[in-house]
């Protein structure tokens, strides 16, 4: 961004903050799990010049900067901002990228500076100059959660009006009201059965109130689960808006008395929660995904599906990021596991959606989910389709067949490829198969390592070092 550009975003974001009166400025990152992180300043002490950078502690951050190199500095996007509708006082979000003053470069280990590089190495390479993506979180609302991790308990209870455990009791103490979607009977229910719509109809209107624009709001498939359309947008503000989206969502859940949550699959029987990602590319105005191939799509768009395919099980690191995202993946819960494409079929992982003309033209990857990081799960994907297209990767022939009517013996005879069963194994091939994400020095090998560190100390080995209530079941009595 020229300085002079810069200097007129920054005097509009003054007026803005005038505008409505904002007494605190909140600058939020996002780390590399994809959790959120804040400070906020009094009106009063920000001025222009905190748009060239404000100085924090790096050091407290998991998979981020040692104690000896604690410093580094938030930049303000002057673009990205939007008042928080939850503050009692006034408070405007801004978003900040990160700032190595070590290496006087964008912290390599930021996300959102990741996924600026993946979208400026998509303008290098000649493709194109802008990627679209559209991303669709389901998420549950349930009414209670108990959690215990101890040395001789592991423990979790989940509760939800919804719930067909709740057929023979009260909740709070309020009369048994009886209708209920029960396991995998939920899709487009309607009241009383839904008892969600008006709380999912408080978070649009929040969301339209911070600046998303949405398109539907419906029950899920599963017991309490939900979806709200939001419109896509470029990289950066698609992964933007879902974190907006996660906030918005807690947030109006947490305020009803409720608990929201995009875990992938917290029921155990039931269906689970994905984030299922469109895609396209744009050059001067124009879908170069269109074209008179497959489903109209063009060679380049199979050619990027391609790239995506062959990379799809290393992708699982970072669009399948912990390890509750595999208890998703399984046969028999409309889980796309299976590595290949379809028009309409959603067994497919990825899908081609019915559409008419050339604008809409796009793919649809069903795998990732949403405790994935929303900069690193798009960039990714990118950065495998660019590869697939720059080496004219061929996807191979469509899978027009319900996938999921196949056992894994007849998946295997077809040589399908499946995503992998675990995150230890996402990491492994991720590992194995990385020099893609590294093109453009988009992901650097200090990432990726420091990624891989993170995931396995923080997830992978507490995760297999404890034991499941169900190897009581199988295993007691040895």
């Amino acid at each position: 961004m020229k300085k002079d550009e810069k200097d007129l975003l920054v005097r509009d974001f003054f007026e803005f903050c005038k505008t409505n009166e904002v007494e605190f400025v909140d600058f939020r990152y996002t780390d590399v799990k994809g959790a959120w992180h804040s400070a906020s300043f009094s009106m009063s002490a920000i001025d222009e010049d905190s748009f060239n950078g404000l100085p924090f502690d790096a050091s407290s951050l998991p998979a981020w900067q040692p104690i000896n190199k604690s410093d580094m500095i938030l930049i303000p996007d002057p673009v990205r901002y939007f008042m928080d509708p939850f503050t009692a006082d006034s408070t405007v979000v801004v978003f900040c990228d990160i700032w190595d003053i070590y290496k006087n470069q964008p912290y390599e280990k930021c996300p959102r500076s990741i996924a600026k590089k993946a979208v400026a190495h998509l303008a290098e390479a000649g493709i194109g100059d802008v990627a679209y993506f559209g991303a669709e979180n389901e998420f549950f609302v349930f009414d209670d959660i108990k959690i215990r991790d101890s040395i001789n308990c592991q423990y979790y209870e989940i509760d939800t009006e919804e719930g067909e455990w709740s057929r023979d009791k009260s909740i709070n103490g309020a009369q048994n009201i009886g209708h209920r979607p029960g396991t995998k009977g939920g899709y487009f229910a309607t009241a009383p059965i839904d008892s969600m719509v008006d709380i999912r109809a408080e978070m649009v209107k929040v969301l339209n109130q911070v600046g998303l624009e949405t398109f539907i709001h419906h029950h899920e498939v599963g017991q309490a689960q939900c979806e709200i359309g939001v419109k896509f947008g470029n990289l950066i503000e698609a992964a933007d808006n879902v974190q907006k989206l996660k906030y918005v969502v807690k947030m109006v859940a947490h305020l009803n008395g409720k608990t929201a949550t995009f875990m992938p699959k917290p029921l155990y029987g039931d269906n689970g929660s994905g984030m299922h990602v469109h895609t396209s590319i744009w050059k001067d105005g124009k879908n170069i995904f269109a074209g008179d191939k497959y489903q109209g799509l063009s060679d380049m768009a199979l050619h990027y599906l391609g790239g995506v395919l062959k990379h799809a099980r290393s992708l699982a690191a970072f669009t399948n990021a912990s390890t509750n995202s595999f208890k998703r993946l399984i046969p028999g819960f409309e889980a796309p596991s299976i590595l290949t494409y379809s028009a309409q079929n959603r067994s497919a992982s990825v899908r081609i959606p019915y559409n008419q003309g050339e604008k809409a033209k796009r793919m649809e990857f069903r795998f990732p989910d949403s405790s994935s990081n929303p900069y690193l799960a798009f960039s990714s994907l990118l950065m495998a389709g660019l590869d697939g297209i720059l080496n004219k990767i061929d996807p191979g022939k469509p899978m027009d067949i319900n996938l999921f009517e196949l056992s894994l013996d007849e998946i295997r005879e077809k040589g399908i490829k499946q995503l992998p069963h675990t995150l230890r194994s996402a990491m492994e091939e991720m590992l194995a198969d990385r020099d893609f994400l590294k093109l453009g020095d988009v992901f650097t090998e200090e990432f990726i390592q420091s990624y891989k560190d993170y995931k396995f100390e923080s997830e992978i080995w507490p995760w297999e070092a404890r034991p499941h209530p169900f190897e009581f079941i199988s295993t007691y009595s040895c």
